[in-house]
């Protein structure tokens, strides 16, 4: 009853991974941070066999890879195969959390976190910076967004100290997580400079693209650096939809009424079906794929990257992105967005 009341919830709103993996049948069970419909009594139960030998064999990967082809695919497969989690042999899913004080081992279990001190809650922090930022941008406040890039460059030594304290090892496994994460760094840096020249040029669709690129690569380290909380085991949210008349789902069509940045969307298929949230970017290159920017759970916000087709604006009054409810000092609302002619 309370998975029906909770589907029902979700196509009033909306009418209906995030990372390609390269090897789908072992990494099965990679995160899926659930945002709306499904309670946590129904979600799947990962048992997590396979995980160890894998990691290991793409940390020999990581430390012998001499092509940048050879590179990237580790690094994709590293911040995208649940790396950062354990998972527990009953019904509970444990979580790898440097807040609990442990942080993932690549070898099937959790390890002690040792010395780390406020590290993980600061990365954390960063979340809400991003946010602010979202806001400003998506408001067009440039006075305001020109001001972001230099306050997060001032988070260089947290991100080397968290990444250097956590995984301090010369174990290939604690190697593989360091070159993984500095990776994820420099490219998170290397967007914050790409939203700087856009900023100076007031060039809106190239901002735009820089702080997706921001936002995945943040959220990339925060999967691998064991900085999430939580971990929904769920393989697919489809299976909850089937006997569901598409009749009764609810959004604009995709072909015809394409999702912008800035639009509320909802997942029309696949297994992030029915989550919701926002568009933060869509590649410039053609490639038919939109940034996502889940709503809030449990504190954090999920970034996906999805082929367009799965993406639809929702239609209807919807409550606004919850960016806009953050206020700026001195204020206590939030101001609706504006969209340029």
């Amino acid at each position: 009853m309370q998975l029906l009341s909770t589907v029902a919830a979700a196509l009033t709103l909306s009418g209906a991974n995030a990372f390609s993996l390269p090897n789908p049948n072992t990494y099965q069970n990679q995160p899926s941070h659930q945002g709306l419909i499904l309670p946590s009594e129904d979600r799947l139960v990962a048992n997590g066999n396979g995980f160890g030998d894998d990691i290991q064999t793409s940390m020999r990967v990581a430390s012998t890879a001499s092509t940048p082809s050879q590179r990237r695919d580790f690094f994709n497969a590293i911040a995208t195969s649940g790396i950062a989690l354990t998972v527990g042999l009953g019904s509970e899913v444990e979580v790898a959390s440097a807040e609990s004080g442990m942080i993932p081992d690549p070898t099937g279990g959790l390890k002690k976190a040792k010395g780390l001190g406020g590290l993980p809650n600061k990365i954390r922090n960063i979340g809400g910076i991003l946010d602010e930022l979202q806001r400003d941008l998506m408001q067009e406040r440039w006075d305001l967004v020109d001001t972001f890039p230099e306050q997060l460059r001032s988070y260089v030594p947290v991100f080397t100290k968290y990444t250097d304290a956590a995984f301090p090892s010369d174990a290939e496994s604690d190697q593989g997580l360091r070159v993984a994460l500095r990776y994820e760094v420099g490219r998170f840096f290397a967007s914050v400079e790409r939203l700087k020249q856009a900023t100076s040029r007031k060039a809106l669709d190239e901002a735009y693209f820089a702080f997706s690129k921001m936002s995945v690569h943040y959220d990339r380290y925060l999967h691998v650096g064991g900085l999430y909380t939580y971990y929904d085991a769920t393989v697919s949210n489809e299976k909850y939809f089937k006997g569901i008349s598409q009749d009764a789902l609810v959004y604009a069509n995709p072909a015809k009424d394409p999702p912008l940045v800035r639009d509320l969307i909802v997942i029309t298929r696949g297994k992030d079906m029915g989550k919701t949230g926002i568009v933060i970017g869509i590649y410039p290159d053609g490639s038919s794929q939109t940034v996502v920017k889940y709503d809030r759970y449990k504190g954090l916000r999920e970034i996906a990257i999805l082929p367009s087709d799965l993406v639809a604006k929702r239609v209807g009054e919807q409550d606004p992105d919850d960016v806009f409810l953050i206020p700026r000092n001195g204020e206590k609302s939030y101001s609706v967005p504006k969209k340029s002619a």
